[in-house]
């Protein structure tokens, strides 16, 4: 499906974008389609009518789908754009069907290995995953995703107490939105009795979902964790510019474009220095392990209690952010593309 608030589409369309100001004709197809999009994609099935000698195709790898046994059976020449499989041991306490999802994605990444001309990773982590797959020829272009950065981010003085939490992305089991539950508990009891966490995000897996919810309550969180759900682009703008630092405890990521989105906005960031997190943020951003509430609940309280800290992570954050250049990330994806002899990427 092509979701136009997540990252994988926002980067499909930024892609779509970037050809058409060369000159060059692209189309969306789709397996499933989503009503708020649908005037903008094709039924997969509807491409074998339209090909032309010397398409392209560029599949954004994310998830299972009919598509990919489809085009292992076809001739065009493919790029796999991979944003990432989570892992099906993180689905399988909480729903066995997506487990078992997880698992076909994994072997479909394998399928199209051997057919692919080039596999595009948005960080090395996934590169990593990518060559464990099969794949022969291999590039890092970072997913062209994030929202719109302020032009002069603000400055971010601790309030006395009842600093804001706050982390965005699905509500799904790799978050661990558990571990920010539970340093939370940390910081209120030893550093900030007034510390709340604002959760923003679509719910992924509705019994991991009720399960956060049941675990703030028995962690006497109810008043102190607001679980946002899905917020529109300018809504997680605003609550970003609202908090105080941003957490991210994901044990499974294969970027993390709202980090970065906290990082543009002057945000300070505490992530878990697991998957590609570490990558990404650089040392832009305090990692830690934050599966030690302990660590996390301290990282938070020495950055928002140290104003020079602070600083030096806002200008290292702006340098990292510069190093990974996104605003151009499309533009290099589509010469790496182009670089395989097709005339018209679809």
């Amino acid at each position: 499906m092509l979701h136009r608030a997540d990252a994988v589409g926002r980067h499909t369309l930024r892609l779509r974008e970037v050809l058409a100001q060369r000159g060059i004709a692209s189309r969306i197809y789709v397996d499933l389609v989503d009503p708020d999009t649908a005037a903008e994609t094709r039924p997969y099935t509807s491409y074998p009518a339209e090909a032309r000698p010397g398409d392209v195709l560029v599949y954004q790898f994310a998830t299972a789908s009919a598509m990919a046994n489809w085009l292992a059976r076809r001739p065009e020449t493919l790029v796999v754009n991979y944003h990432n499989v989570t892992p099906p041991e993180y689905y399988a306490p909480w729903d066995n069907g997506l487990a078992r999802h997880q698992l076909r994605a994994q072997s479909e990444l394998r399928l199209l290995a051997p057919r692919a001309a080039l596999g595009l990773a948005v960080s090395a982590f996934n590169e990593t995953e990518l060559l464990g797959a099969g794949f022969v020829r291999t590039a890092v272009v970072p997913p062209a995703a994030m929202l719109p950065a302020p032009t002069t981010p603000g400055r971010r003085p601790r309030p006395a107490t009842g600093a804001q939490w706050i982390t965005v992305g699905r509500l799904a089991p790799n978050k661990a939105i558990e571990d920010a539950l539970r340093a939370l508990v940390v910081t209120r009891a030893h550093h900030d009795p007034g510390a709340t966490l604002e959760v923003v995000g679509r719910p992924d897996v509705a019994s991991y979902e009720r399960a956060l919810h049941r675990y703030a309550d028995e962690l006497g969180l109810r008043r102190a964790v607001v679980f946002r759900g899905a917020r529109s682009d300018g809504q997680v703008g605003a609550a970003l510019a609202a908090a105080g630092v941003y957490v991210a405890t994901s044990r499974h990521e294969g970027f993390g474009v709202p980090v970065l989105e906290a990082m543009a906005s002057g945000l300070p960031v505490v992530a878990n220095a697991a998957g590609a997190l570490p990558e990404v943020v650089g040392d832009g951003g305090v990692l830690v392990d934050a599966a030690d509430p302990y660590a996390l609940a301290g990282a938070v309280a020495r950055v928002l209690g140290d104003e020079g800290e602070r600083a030096r992570l806002a200008q290292a954050s702006a340098q990292r952010l510069e190093v990974l250049d996104l605003a151009s990330a499309a533009d290099r994806a589509v010469d790496l593309m182009l670089s395989l002899g097709g005339v018209r990427p679809t």
